[in-house]
């Protein structure tokens, strides 16, 4: 370790930090460039697109724009995906990409050019840089348009914006524990959310499944996702939380709205899980690469019919297990032709994803795109997955690391 290299990488952190307390979002790309220059290196800002397919760059002023990156059968798509940084060799030049992700919300990655022939302390310094430019991206994006621009390949519509806004980011991990959810059609989505939070030894769970279509279907999903949230929030039980949302949705609507939902709460130091389910297709608890339960307990009306009798059901996980949450639009998916995507294709993939040792976010978006892929246009109906893993290694396998050899 050399203190006076240290030295110059503490300099631009600390150049960083100062610029972006004024930054707009179209400052940060130049902004990180020009901070990381005198040590001979130029990078690039590449960011996922909402359907997470492609990798699309920030605007360097006096650059033109590269082509966007797919993340499928790409490098850096390999990195984003597997949240591992490596290298290229292009022959004239090295490269280094690194992940960026805020906590291990996945965003994009950070394209270092120029590089020499990186060792362990040079890849945790660029990392440590993609560390803070990930944190910056989710400070500022709210200050302006580009960041949120360069994201999306086409319009969006009006509940599709307003449920973006409430839902938490895709992927939390903790010490014991990762869950990371994924929402199709992305620029279209009308009736679907879903919501957790760390609280303690206690992970909370919802995914929302609201009738209807469009707009109605969005504000009735933001509706009951804001009750479930403020109740949750001041402290109340699962039963109180659905009958919250029931109040809401009838004391705001006419016309009988209504939302499928499961709510749910795991305990991260014992695995039980306690639940509601409101309507909704059962929880899938996978161990040991099959279904080992179907959370078929604490059924309830659809939130927005009031249920008084309603017992909570339970289930005890065991270390490494997964609980996966879905929305019907998932199971429901069909071909031109009629064949169901169905619960058992479903689990098959999620395992095959799992077995290849991918992180549970870089899963989940593969099957997401099989649930698309099998419809071959576009989706009916909205798709929402939610996978949760109990294991402190599935929660490391979320955090950047260099890449090893057999990645």
């Amino acid at each position: 370790m050399d203190p006076a290299i240290d030295a110059r990488w503490f300099e631009v952190v600390r150049q960083i930090l100062a610029g972006a307390h004024l930054w707009q979002p179209d400052d940060l790309a130049p902004a990180v460039d020009a901070a990381i220059s005198p040590l001979g290196l130029h990078t690039r800002v590449w960011l996922v697109d909402y359907e997470q397919v492609a990798l699309h760059p920030l605007p360097q002023p006096g650059e033109a724009m590269p082509d966007p990156i797919p993340v499928s059968g790409s490098l850096a798509g390999r990195v984003f995906g597997r949240v591992r940084s490596a290298e290229a060799d292009d022959g004239d030049e090295h490269r280094w990409w690194v992940p960026i992700v805020d906590g291990t919300d996945r965003l994009g990655v950070l394209e270092f050019v120029g590089v020499p022939t990186p060792d362990p302390e040079f890849s945790r310094r660029c990392e440590l840089v993609a560390g803070l430019v990930g944190h910056l991206l989710a400070t500022i994006t709210d200050r302006g348009e580009l960041l949120e621009r360069s994201r999306r390949t086409r319009p969006m519509s009006t509940a599709a914006e307003l449920l973006w806004q409430l839902l938490p980011p895709l992927t939390a991990s903790a010490e014991r524990a990762v869950v990371t959810a994924v929402l199709q059609p992305c620029y279209e989505v009308g009736g679907d959310g879903f919501d957790y939070g760390f609280d303690g030894s206690t992970l909370h769970l919802a995914v929302l499944d609201a009738a209807g279509r469009g707009l109605e279907a969005g504000i009735t999903c933001a509706v009951a996702l804001s009750a479930v949230r403020a109740a949750r929030r001041s402290g109340q039980d699962l039963c109180d939380q659905a009958r919250a949302a029931d109040a809401a949705l009838t004391g705001q609507f006419s016309d009988s709205r209504f939302a499928t939902a499961v709510l749910a709460e795991l305990n991260l130091d014992t695995g039980r899980v306690r639940y509601l389910n409101a309507g909704h297709p059962a929880p899938l608890v996978l161990r040991g690469g099959r279904v080992a339960r179907e959370l078929s307990g604490g059924r309830r009306m659809p939130l927005g019919l009031d249920d008084p009798k309603v017992e909570v059901g339970e289930e005890l996980l065991e270390p490494e297990d997964r609980l996966l949450l879905h929305t019907d639009g998932v199971t429901e998916a069909r071909t031109p032709k009629g064949d169901r995507f169905g619960v058992t294709r479903l689990v098959d993939l999620a395992e095959q994803h799992a077995a290849a040792g991918l992180p549970a976010p870089e899963t989940l978006r593969r099957l997401a795109h099989a649930v698309l892929e099998h419809q071959g246009g576009p989706p009916s109906d909205d798709a929402t997955l939610m996978l949760v893993e109990w294991s402190a290694a599935a929660a490391l396998n979320t955090v950047p690391q260099v890449a090893q050899e057999e990645n």
